[in-house]
Protein backbone atom coordinates (compact mmCIF):
# COMPACT_ATOMS: atom_id res chain seq x y z
CA UNK A 1 0.00 0.00 0.00
CA UNK A 2 1.46 3.60 -0.54
CA UNK A 3 2.41 5.93 2.25
CA UNK A 4 -0.36 8.56 2.81
CA UNK A 5 1.47 11.26 1.20
CA UNK A 6 2.14 8.97 -2.30
CA UNK A 7 -1.49 8.81 -2.34
CA UNK A 8 -2.32 12.37 -1.62
CA UNK A 9 0.41 13.53 -4.39
CA UNK A 10 -1.78 10.79 -6.98
CA UNK A 11 -5.12 11.85 -6.52
CA UNK A 12 -3.77 15.57 -6.79
CA UNK A 13 -2.16 14.77 -10.35
CA UNK A 14 -5.71 12.57 -11.40
CA UNK A 15 -7.27 15.77 -10.00
CA UNK A 16 -4.99 18.41 -11.74
CA UNK A 17 -5.15 16.01 -15.05
CA UNK A 18 -9.07 16.16 -15.35
CA UNK A 19 -9.38 20.13 -14.84
CA UNK A 20 -6.60 21.04 -17.35
CA UNK A 21 -7.99 18.88 -19.65
CA UNK A 22 -11.86 19.73 -19.04
CA UNK A 23 -13.98 20.25 -22.07
CA UNK A 24 -17.40 22.09 -21.72
CA UNK A 25 -20.18 19.96 -22.65
CA UNK A 26 -21.45 20.21 -26.00
CA UNK A 27 -24.68 19.73 -26.11
CA UNK A 28 -25.58 22.80 -23.85
CA UNK A 29 -28.50 25.31 -24.96
CA UNK A 30 -27.66 29.33 -24.30
CA UNK A 31 -31.17 31.01 -24.49
CA UNK A 32 -31.68 34.87 -25.03
CA UNK A 33 -35.15 36.16 -23.90
CA UNK A 34 -36.98 39.42 -24.32
CA UNK A 35 -40.63 39.88 -22.94
CA UNK A 36 -43.79 42.05 -24.53
CA UNK A 37 -43.84 43.64 -21.08
CA UNK A 38 -40.42 44.55 -21.90
CA UNK A 39 -39.07 43.53 -18.48
CA UNK A 40 -36.39 41.66 -20.24
CA UNK A 41 -34.79 42.73 -22.82
CA UNK A 42 -32.32 40.64 -24.78
CA UNK A 43 -30.91 38.83 -22.04
CA UNK A 44 -28.96 35.77 -21.32
CA UNK A 45 -30.86 33.57 -19.37
CA UNK A 46 -28.61 32.07 -16.09
CA UNK A 47 -29.62 28.61 -16.06
CA UNK A 48 -28.40 27.08 -19.73
CA UNK A 49 -30.36 23.68 -20.90
CA UNK A 50 -28.68 20.73 -22.21
CA UNK A 51 -29.75 17.79 -24.80
CA UNK A 52 -30.42 14.46 -23.10
CA UNK A 53 -31.65 11.50 -24.49
CA UNK A 54 -34.69 11.05 -22.30
CA UNK A 55 -37.87 12.34 -23.84
CA UNK A 56 -41.11 13.17 -22.03
CA UNK A 57 -44.07 12.92 -24.77
CA UNK A 58 -46.58 14.72 -23.00
CA UNK A 59 -44.61 17.94 -24.14
CA UNK A 60 -44.95 19.53 -27.25
CA UNK A 61 -41.82 19.00 -29.52
CA UNK A 62 -40.19 21.51 -31.50
CA UNK A 63 -37.97 19.43 -33.52
CA UNK A 64 -34.88 20.86 -35.68
CA UNK A 65 -33.08 19.20 -38.84
CA UNK A 66 -30.21 20.13 -40.00
CA UNK A 67 -30.03 17.96 -42.75
CA UNK A 68 -33.09 19.70 -44.28
CA UNK A 69 -31.48 23.11 -45.74
CA UNK A 70 -33.39 25.98 -47.49
CA UNK A 71 -31.95 29.30 -48.58
CA UNK A 72 -28.79 31.22 -47.15
CA UNK A 73 -29.20 34.05 -45.47
CA UNK A 74 -27.59 38.06 -46.48
CA UNK A 75 -28.39 39.23 -43.11
CA UNK A 76 -30.45 41.44 -41.06
CA UNK A 77 -30.73 45.13 -40.47
CA UNK A 78 -32.27 48.38 -41.10
CA UNK A 79 -32.40 50.92 -43.66
CA UNK A 80 -30.22 53.92 -42.75
CA UNK A 81 -31.53 57.10 -43.80
CA UNK A 82 -30.64 60.16 -44.26
CA UNK A 83 -32.27 61.09 -41.34
CA UNK A 84 -30.78 58.49 -39.00
CA UNK A 85 -26.99 59.02 -40.32
CA UNK A 86 -27.29 62.90 -39.68
CA UNK A 87 -28.73 62.03 -35.97
CA UNK A 88 -25.94 59.38 -35.01
CA UNK A 89 -23.65 62.08 -36.50
CA UNK A 90 -24.46 64.75 -33.89
CA UNK A 91 -24.12 61.91 -30.94
CA UNK A 92 -20.88 63.24 -29.03
CA UNK A 93 -17.62 61.35 -30.30
CA UNK A 94 -17.23 58.76 -27.16
CA UNK A 95 -21.07 58.04 -27.57
CA UNK A 96 -21.45 57.88 -31.47
CA UNK A 97 -18.15 55.36 -31.39
CA UNK A 98 -19.60 53.27 -28.79
CA UNK A 99 -23.27 53.20 -30.55
CA UNK A 100 -21.33 52.14 -33.72
CA UNK A 101 -19.67 49.31 -31.99
CA UNK A 102 -22.72 48.27 -30.36
CA UNK A 103 -24.83 48.37 -33.38
CA UNK A 104 -22.45 46.29 -36.18
CA UNK A 105 -19.24 45.30 -34.03
CA UNK A 106 -18.39 41.92 -32.92
CA UNK A 107 -17.82 41.66 -29.39
CA UNK A 108 -20.23 39.99 -27.04
CA UNK A 109 -22.30 43.38 -26.57
CA UNK A 110 -22.99 43.91 -30.37
CA UNK A 111 -25.83 42.92 -31.81
CA UNK A 112 -23.85 42.85 -35.07
CA UNK A 113 -26.29 44.64 -37.79
CA UNK A 114 -24.89 42.59 -41.35
CA UNK A 115 -27.46 43.94 -43.68
CA UNK A 116 -28.13 47.91 -44.51
CA UNK A 117 -30.75 49.76 -47.25
CA UNK A 118 -29.72 52.86 -48.35
CA UNK A 119 -31.51 55.28 -50.10
CA UNK A 120 -30.14 55.81 -54.21
CA UNK A 121 -31.14 60.11 -53.41
CA UNK A 122 -33.20 61.42 -50.74
CA UNK A 123 -36.08 59.22 -49.23
CA UNK A 124 -38.61 60.54 -47.30
CA UNK A 125 -36.93 59.91 -44.06
CA UNK A 126 -34.22 62.70 -45.44
CA UNK A 127 -34.41 66.44 -44.13
CA UNK A 128 -34.99 67.14 -47.68
CA UNK A 129 -35.61 66.15 -51.30
CA UNK A 130 -33.00 65.50 -53.42
CA UNK A 131 -31.59 63.55 -56.59
CA UNK A 132 -27.95 63.58 -57.66
CA UNK A 133 -29.01 65.14 -61.08
CA UNK A 134 -31.38 68.03 -59.98
CA UNK A 135 -31.35 70.75 -62.16
CA UNK A 136 -33.73 73.97 -62.53
CA UNK A 137 -37.10 73.80 -64.64
CA UNK A 138 -37.46 73.08 -68.25
CA UNK A 139 -33.64 71.73 -67.91
CA UNK A 140 -32.27 68.44 -68.99
CA UNK A 141 -28.56 66.49 -68.37
CA UNK A 142 -28.35 63.72 -70.84
CA UNK A 143 -25.28 63.42 -70.39
CA UNK A 144 -25.43 63.23 -66.41
CA UNK A 145 -22.53 65.76 -66.78
CA UNK A 146 -23.99 67.45 -63.64
CA UNK A 147 -24.76 63.99 -61.54
CA UNK A 148 -23.21 64.36 -57.43
CA UNK A 149 -23.31 62.54 -54.67
CA UNK A 150 -22.69 65.82 -52.87
CA UNK A 151 -25.91 65.80 -50.49
CA UNK A 152 -25.04 61.99 -49.19
CA UNK A 153 -21.52 63.46 -48.08
CA UNK A 154 -22.30 65.81 -45.08
CA UNK A 155 -23.41 62.08 -43.31
CA UNK A 156 -23.81 59.06 -45.09
CA UNK A 157 -21.29 58.21 -46.93
CA UNK A 158 -19.19 59.40 -43.84
CA UNK A 159 -20.98 57.36 -41.23
CA UNK A 160 -21.16 54.69 -44.00
CA UNK A 161 -17.41 54.43 -44.46
CA UNK A 162 -16.97 54.33 -40.55
CA UNK A 163 -19.44 51.29 -40.66
CA UNK A 164 -17.42 50.00 -43.32
CA UNK A 165 -14.07 50.21 -41.12
CA UNK A 166 -16.11 48.28 -38.21
CA UNK A 167 -17.54 45.62 -40.30
CA UNK A 168 -16.12 45.26 -43.95
CA UNK A 169 -17.84 42.82 -45.24
CA UNK A 170 -21.53 44.34 -44.37
CA UNK A 171 -24.10 43.86 -47.19
CA UNK A 172 -25.45 47.20 -48.60
CA UNK A 173 -28.65 47.48 -50.58
CA UNK A 174 -29.61 50.66 -53.04
CA UNK A 175 -33.19 51.94 -53.61
CA UNK A 176 -34.14 54.89 -54.73
CA UNK A 177 -37.56 56.55 -54.12
CA UNK A 178 -37.63 58.24 -57.43
CA UNK A 179 -35.42 59.58 -60.39
CA UNK A 180 -34.33 62.87 -60.90
CA UNK A 181 -37.95 65.06 -61.40
CA UNK A 182 -36.77 66.20 -65.07
CA UNK A 183 -36.97 62.29 -66.15
CA UNK A 184 -40.60 62.18 -65.08
CA UNK A 185 -43.67 63.10 -66.86
CA UNK A 186 -44.86 64.90 -64.31
CA UNK A 187 -41.60 66.83 -63.30
CA UNK A 188 -42.14 66.39 -59.74
CA UNK A 189 -40.34 64.08 -56.70
CA UNK A 190 -43.54 62.91 -55.84
CA UNK A 191 -45.89 60.80 -58.41
CA UNK A 192 -45.18 60.38 -61.95
CA UNK A 193 -43.35 58.22 -64.09
CA UNK A 194 -39.97 57.83 -65.63
CA UNK A 195 -40.47 58.70 -69.05
CA UNK A 196 -39.15 56.29 -72.25
CA UNK A 197 -37.44 58.69 -73.46
CA UNK A 198 -34.89 59.19 -70.44
CA UNK A 199 -34.79 55.28 -69.73
CA UNK A 200 -30.85 54.73 -71.02
CA UNK A 201 -29.96 58.13 -69.24
CA UNK A 202 -32.21 56.45 -66.12
CA UNK A 203 -29.65 53.47 -66.45
CA UNK A 204 -26.37 55.14 -67.12
CA UNK A 205 -28.22 57.12 -63.86
CA UNK A 206 -27.43 53.82 -61.62
CA UNK A 207 -24.09 52.99 -62.84
CA UNK A 208 -22.58 56.28 -61.77
CA UNK A 209 -24.39 56.05 -58.65
CA UNK A 210 -22.37 52.61 -57.75
CA UNK A 211 -18.92 53.59 -59.52
CA UNK A 212 -19.15 56.89 -57.37
CA UNK A 213 -20.39 55.00 -54.13
CA UNK A 214 -17.76 52.51 -55.04
CA UNK A 215 -14.96 55.43 -55.17
CA UNK A 216 -16.01 56.58 -52.03
CA UNK A 217 -14.95 52.84 -50.83
CA UNK A 218 -18.78 51.89 -50.88
CA UNK A 219 -19.72 48.74 -52.63
CA UNK A 220 -23.31 47.94 -53.01
CA UNK A 221 -24.30 44.12 -52.96
CA UNK A 222 -27.82 44.86 -54.49
CA UNK A 223 -30.40 47.55 -55.85
CA UNK A 224 -33.98 47.14 -56.43
CA UNK A 225 -35.27 49.19 -58.90
CA UNK A 226 -37.53 51.70 -57.58
CA UNK A 227 -39.11 51.50 -54.30
CA UNK A 228 -42.93 51.20 -53.69
CA UNK A 229 -43.24 51.25 -57.15
CA UNK A 230 -46.95 51.30 -56.72
CA UNK A 231 -46.90 54.16 -54.18
CA UNK A 232 -47.03 57.73 -55.82
CA UNK A 233 -47.78 59.16 -52.36
CA UNK A 234 -45.25 59.79 -50.57
CA UNK A 235 -42.51 62.77 -51.31
CA UNK A 236 -40.35 61.34 -53.20
CA UNK A 237 -41.86 58.84 -55.21
CA UNK A 238 -42.13 57.48 -58.48
CA UNK A 239 -44.65 55.00 -60.23
CA UNK A 240 -43.71 52.14 -62.36
CA UNK A 241 -45.73 49.28 -64.31
CA UNK A 242 -44.20 45.84 -64.16
CA UNK A 243 -44.06 46.52 -68.00
CA UNK A 244 -42.04 49.16 -67.28
CA UNK A 245 -40.06 47.63 -65.17
CA UNK A 246 -39.19 45.14 -67.62
CA UNK A 247 -38.61 46.79 -70.41
CA UNK A 248 -36.11 49.13 -68.45
CA UNK A 249 -34.81 46.39 -67.06
CA UNK A 250 -33.78 44.05 -70.47
CA UNK A 251 -33.45 47.32 -72.97
CA UNK A 252 -31.43 49.59 -70.76
CA UNK A 253 -30.09 48.77 -66.91
CA UNK A 254 -29.06 45.09 -68.00
CA UNK A 255 -26.96 46.23 -70.38
CA UNK A 256 -25.55 48.88 -68.97
CA UNK A 257 -24.16 46.86 -66.23
CA UNK A 258 -22.77 44.48 -68.38
CA UNK A 259 -21.27 47.34 -70.42
CA UNK A 260 -19.69 49.02 -67.31
CA UNK A 261 -19.22 45.59 -65.62
CA UNK A 262 -20.99 46.06 -62.53
CA UNK A 263 -21.68 43.04 -60.36
CA UNK A 264 -24.29 44.68 -58.43
CA UNK A 265 -27.39 42.54 -57.81
CA UNK A 266 -30.21 43.52 -59.62
CA UNK A 267 -33.58 43.41 -57.67
CA UNK A 268 -37.54 43.85 -58.56
CA UNK A 269 -40.31 44.78 -57.01
CA UNK A 270 -39.85 46.13 -53.26
CA UNK A 271 -43.12 46.21 -52.42
CA UNK A 272 -46.34 45.14 -50.76
CA UNK A 273 -46.90 41.00 -50.50
CA UNK A 274 -50.52 41.92 -52.03
CA UNK A 275 -49.18 41.44 -55.56
CA UNK A 276 -46.64 38.69 -56.46
CA UNK A 277 -48.15 38.88 -60.03
CA UNK A 278 -45.66 42.00 -60.26
CA UNK A 279 -42.31 40.01 -60.26
CA UNK A 280 -43.89 37.08 -61.61
CA UNK A 281 -44.82 38.41 -64.58
CA UNK A 282 -41.42 40.35 -64.85
CA UNK A 283 -39.32 37.40 -64.30
CA UNK A 284 -41.79 35.14 -66.68
CA UNK A 285 -39.95 37.48 -69.50
CA UNK A 286 -36.82 35.77 -70.45
CA UNK A 287 -35.15 39.21 -71.76
CA UNK A 288 -35.43 40.46 -68.42
CA UNK A 289 -34.94 38.13 -65.96
CA UNK A 290 -31.21 37.30 -67.52
CA UNK A 291 -30.36 40.36 -65.62
CA UNK A 292 -32.15 39.68 -61.86
CA UNK A 293 -31.15 38.55 -59.31
CA UNK A 294 -34.03 37.89 -57.06
CA UNK A 295 -37.72 40.25 -55.84
CA UNK A 296 -38.05 42.24 -52.92
CA UNK A 297 -41.04 42.55 -50.32
CA UNK A 298 -42.74 44.93 -47.97
CA UNK A 299 -46.03 43.31 -45.68
CA UNK A 300 -47.76 46.61 -45.42
CA UNK A 301 -50.71 44.33 -47.26
CA UNK A 302 -50.80 40.89 -47.90
CA UNK A 303 -49.73 37.97 -46.28
CA UNK A 304 -46.18 37.08 -46.02
CA UNK A 305 -46.50 33.94 -48.15
CA UNK A 306 -46.18 35.80 -51.09
CA UNK A 307 -42.64 35.54 -50.89
CA UNK A 308 -43.45 31.51 -51.61
CA UNK A 309 -45.35 32.23 -54.50
CA UNK A 310 -42.82 33.99 -56.12
CA UNK A 311 -40.33 31.49 -55.32
CA UNK A 312 -42.39 28.56 -56.22
CA UNK A 313 -42.81 30.11 -59.80
CA UNK A 314 -38.92 30.94 -59.84
CA UNK A 315 -36.79 29.26 -57.22
CA UNK A 316 -33.57 30.33 -59.07
CA UNK A 317 -33.97 33.73 -57.89
CA UNK A 318 -33.53 35.15 -54.29
CA UNK A 319 -36.30 36.58 -52.51
CA UNK A 320 -35.69 39.30 -50.17
CA UNK A 321 -37.48 41.50 -47.38
CA UNK A 322 -36.73 44.81 -47.25
CA UNK A 323 -39.11 47.23 -45.28
CA UNK A 324 -41.15 47.19 -42.69
CA UNK A 325 -41.79 50.17 -39.85
CA UNK A 326 -43.02 50.47 -36.51
CA UNK A 327 -45.80 52.60 -35.23
CA UNK A 328 -45.02 55.45 -33.34
CA UNK A 329 -48.69 54.91 -31.74
CA UNK A 330 -47.92 50.82 -31.82
CA UNK A 331 -47.46 48.83 -28.08
CA UNK A 332 -43.82 47.39 -27.63
CA UNK A 333 -45.13 44.08 -27.01
CA UNK A 334 -47.88 44.10 -29.93
CA UNK A 335 -44.97 45.13 -32.62
CA UNK A 336 -42.46 42.71 -31.01
CA UNK A 337 -44.65 40.12 -31.30
CA UNK A 338 -46.21 41.03 -34.99
CA UNK A 339 -42.78 41.16 -36.55
CA UNK A 340 -41.22 38.44 -34.82
CA UNK A 341 -43.75 36.37 -36.02
CA UNK A 342 -43.72 38.25 -40.01
CA UNK A 343 -40.66 40.07 -40.65
CA UNK A 344 -38.00 37.79 -39.04
CA UNK A 345 -39.77 33.70 -38.78
CA UNK A 346 -42.20 34.51 -41.64
CA UNK A 347 -40.18 35.93 -43.72
CA UNK A 348 -37.61 33.61 -43.44
CA UNK A 349 -39.59 30.49 -43.62
CA UNK A 350 -41.01 31.91 -47.15
CA UNK A 351 -37.10 31.97 -48.80
CA UNK A 352 -36.36 35.13 -47.47
CA UNK A 353 -32.45 36.23 -47.44
CA UNK A 354 -32.71 39.09 -45.35
CA UNK A 355 -34.71 41.07 -42.73
CA UNK A 356 -34.82 44.55 -42.86
CA UNK A 357 -36.89 47.18 -40.76
CA UNK A 358 -37.35 50.91 -41.31
CA UNK A 359 -35.56 52.90 -40.52
CA UNK A 360 -32.49 53.16 -38.16
CA UNK A 361 -33.29 56.48 -35.94
CA UNK A 362 -34.90 59.17 -35.77
CA UNK A 363 -35.71 61.73 -33.19
CA UNK A 364 -38.64 61.83 -30.28
CA UNK A 365 -40.68 63.82 -32.35
CA UNK A 366 -40.09 61.42 -35.47
CA UNK A 367 -37.99 63.85 -37.45
CA UNK A 368 -36.60 64.43 -39.53
CA UNK A 369 -38.53 63.60 -42.58
CA UNK A 370 -39.41 65.27 -46.19
CA UNK A 371 -42.63 67.41 -46.47
CA UNK A 372 -45.25 64.98 -47.46
CA UNK A 373 -42.66 61.97 -45.78
CA UNK A 374 -43.91 59.49 -42.96
CA UNK A 375 -44.59 61.84 -39.26
CA UNK A 376 -45.08 58.34 -37.52
CA UNK A 377 -42.26 55.87 -38.80
CA UNK A 378 -40.53 54.74 -35.46
CA UNK A 379 -37.23 54.38 -35.87
CA UNK A 380 -34.80 51.25 -33.82
CA UNK A 381 -33.23 54.30 -32.04
CA UNK A 382 -34.68 57.50 -31.01
CA UNK A 383 -31.89 59.93 -30.34
CA UNK A 384 -31.51 63.33 -28.81
CA UNK A 385 -28.72 63.51 -25.92
CA UNK A 386 -29.35 59.87 -25.22
CA UNK A 387 -29.77 57.25 -27.25
CA UNK A 388 -33.08 54.62 -26.43
CA UNK A 389 -33.44 51.69 -28.03
CA UNK A 390 -36.96 50.86 -29.60
CA UNK A 391 -38.73 47.68 -30.14
CA UNK A 392 -37.43 47.49 -33.90
CA UNK A 393 -33.49 47.13 -32.27
CA UNK A 394 -34.61 43.97 -30.21
CA UNK A 395 -36.72 42.44 -33.23
CA UNK A 396 -33.60 42.86 -35.73
CA UNK A 397 -31.28 41.77 -32.49
CA UNK A 398 -32.45 38.45 -31.61
CA UNK A 399 -31.51 37.41 -35.22
CA UNK A 400 -28.74 39.71 -36.12
CA UNK A 401 -26.52 39.19 -33.26
CA UNK A 402 -26.65 35.24 -33.44
CA UNK A 403 -27.19 34.44 -37.84
CA UNK A 404 -24.38 35.32 -39.21
CA UNK A 405 -24.36 36.14 -43.51
CA UNK A 406 -23.88 32.41 -44.74
CA UNK A 407 -26.20 30.90 -42.44
CA UNK A 408 -28.18 28.42 -44.07
CA UNK A 409 -32.38 28.02 -42.86
CA UNK A 410 -32.96 24.68 -41.61
CA UNK A 411 -35.83 22.84 -40.75
CA UNK A 412 -38.25 23.30 -37.59
CA UNK A 413 -41.64 22.36 -36.54
CA UNK A 414 -44.57 24.97 -35.05
CA UNK A 415 -47.32 23.90 -32.72
CA UNK A 416 -49.80 25.17 -30.02
CA UNK A 417 -48.76 29.09 -31.12
CA UNK A 418 -45.13 28.44 -30.86
CA UNK A 419 -43.68 30.05 -34.05
CA UNK A 420 -39.83 28.97 -34.88
CA UNK A 421 -36.74 29.27 -37.41
CA UNK A 422 -34.37 27.49 -36.97
CA UNK A 423 -31.04 28.42 -38.66
CA UNK A 424 -27.28 26.48 -38.88
CA UNK A 425 -24.34 29.08 -39.50
CA UNK A 426 -20.95 28.59 -40.75
CA UNK A 427 -18.82 27.77 -37.72
CA UNK A 428 -22.03 24.95 -37.04
CA UNK A 429 -23.77 26.75 -34.49
CA UNK A 430 -27.86 25.88 -34.37
CA UNK A 431 -29.91 29.18 -33.70
CA UNK A 432 -33.24 28.20 -33.45
CA UNK A 433 -35.98 31.41 -32.78
CA UNK A 434 -39.18 30.96 -30.55
CA UNK A 435 -41.88 32.97 -30.36
CA UNK A 436 -44.49 32.38 -27.90
CA UNK A 437 -47.60 34.25 -28.44
CA UNK A 438 -49.45 32.74 -25.77
CA UNK A 439 -50.58 34.29 -22.96
CA UNK A 440 -49.17 31.53 -20.83
CA UNK A 441 -46.02 30.04 -20.47
CA UNK A 442 -44.95 27.62 -22.87
CA UNK A 443 -43.43 24.19 -21.48
CA UNK A 444 -41.86 22.15 -25.38
CA UNK A 445 -38.79 20.22 -25.89
CA UNK A 446 -36.58 20.97 -28.54
CA UNK A 447 -35.87 17.53 -30.51
CA UNK A 448 -32.05 17.49 -32.23
CA UNK A 449 -30.38 14.68 -33.33
CA UNK A 450 -32.46 12.30 -31.44
CA UNK A 451 -31.72 14.16 -28.36
CA UNK A 452 -34.10 16.62 -26.52
CA UNK A 453 -34.22 19.50 -24.23
CA UNK A 454 -36.67 20.79 -22.02
CA UNK A 455 -37.77 24.40 -22.32
CA UNK A 456 -39.93 26.89 -20.27
CA UNK A 457 -40.35 29.75 -22.51
CA UNK A 458 -42.72 32.95 -20.82
CA UNK A 459 -45.71 34.17 -22.10
CA UNK A 460 -45.55 36.69 -24.96
CA UNK A 461 -41.87 36.39 -25.52
CA UNK A 462 -39.37 35.77 -27.75
CA UNK A 463 -36.04 33.63 -27.61
CA UNK A 464 -33.54 32.44 -29.28
CA UNK A 465 -31.56 28.49 -28.47
CA UNK A 466 -28.26 28.47 -29.93
CA UNK A 467 -26.11 25.05 -29.36
CA UNK A 468 -23.36 23.16 -31.07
Amino acid sequence: MLPTKFLLAAIAVALLYSFTNFQPPKNKVSVWLTKADSSVLLQQQKTNLHFTNSANASLTVIAVDAAQKYQTIDGFGFTLTGGSAALINRLNTNSKKQLLQELFGNKNNAIKISYLRISIGASDLNSEVYSYNDLPANETDTSLSKFSLSKDTTDVLPLLKEIVAINPSINIMGSPWSAPAWMKSNGNSMGGSLLPRYYTVYANYFVKYLQAMQANGINLNAITIQNEPQHGGNNPSMIMSAGEQALFIKNHLGPAFAKAGIKTKIIIWDHNCDNPEYPISILNDAAARQYIYGAAFHLYAGAINALSVVQQQHPDKAIYFTEQWTWAKGSFGGDLKWHTQNVIIGALRNWSRTALEWNLANDATFNPHTPGGCTECKGALTITNTVTRNVAYYIIAHAAKFIPPGAVRIASTEANNLYTVACLTPNGTKVLLVLNSNSSAANFAIQFNNQTTVAQQPANSVATYTWQ
